[in-house]
């Protein structure tokens, strides 16, 4: 009789922890290369969960999330991680490098905001721990000596009208950046989330347009027309 994963089994020794199908493109390896970090510039919420999400198509397919309380596990959720098979420590305070060290041998992915600035020695520390058990390190923020560095470049909101509406999805520009061949940078346009809450490549022609809101031409004013809206929050650069 088959029984229950649970954290740690199964785990391929290298190579690379798949993710969805729209950031391939954006990663040197076509995926999270194991035992290493990964920062994620301005710590976007979003980009992380995007990430982190194709961890489940991996054997042992376990996540673990440390020092993100805010973190929304519907969200979550809808960029397609498997919640049952998702480890929370919300408020590590300083002791989050022992969580992370003390995961990193039971899951195959760890989803950090550490408390404050990450010291260089306790960085490399770190990253021997991940050498050796393979697990992915995604860090919302700068960590010093990540293989790769990604951030969101530009954003943009759709759904809301003048004064009606509510927000449905966000295109965004994501730029990755690294050692090797991810030097000079990769950029994609996608959708993080799209109406449905998951990632997927922009298409030319925008879909989540409200449609023309036609009125009496005597007595009413002009057809209200889509509204885009740009949103400067998200603009973040690549160090």
């Amino acid at each position: 009789m088959a029984s229950a994963a649970v954290p740690g089994e199964g785990r391929a020794g290298r190579g690379v922890v798949p993710v969805v199908p729209a950031l391939r493109e954006v990663l040197p390896d076509g995926g999270l290369r194991r035992g290493t970090a990964v920062s994620v510039a301005g710590g976007d919420t979003g980009l992380l969960l995007a990430l982190a999400a194709g961890v489940k198509e991996t054997e042992g397919g376990w996540a673990a999330a440390v020092g993100l309380p805010d973190l929304g596990l519907a969200a979550a959720e809808g960029y397609g991680l498997d919640l049952r098979r998702l480890l929370v420590a919300d408020d590590p305070g300083a002791h989050w490098a022992e969580v992370v060290s003390v995961l990193a041998g039971a899951v195959e992915l760890v989803m950090l905001r550490p408390d404050g600035p990450v010291p260089p020695k306790l960085a490399a520390r770190l990253a021997a721990v991940l050498r050796r058990s393979g697990c992915v390190l995604l860090v919302a923020g700068p960590w010093p000596g990540a293989a790769l560095r990604l951030g969101v470049r530009s954003g943009r909101w759709f759904g809301l009208g003048d004064g009606y509406g509510q927000l449905a999805g966000r295109q965004v520009e994501v730029v990755a950046e690294g050692r090797g061949s991810a030097v000079r940078g990769r950029t994609a346009r996608l959708w993080l989330p799209d109406e449905h809450g998951a990632v997927r490549p922009v298409l030319e022609k925008p879909v989540l347009e409200r449609p023309t809101l036609e009125r009496p031409a005597l007595d009413g004013p002009a057809p209200v027309r889509p509204v885009a809206v740009e949103q400067p929050l998200e603009r973040v650069a690549v160090v």
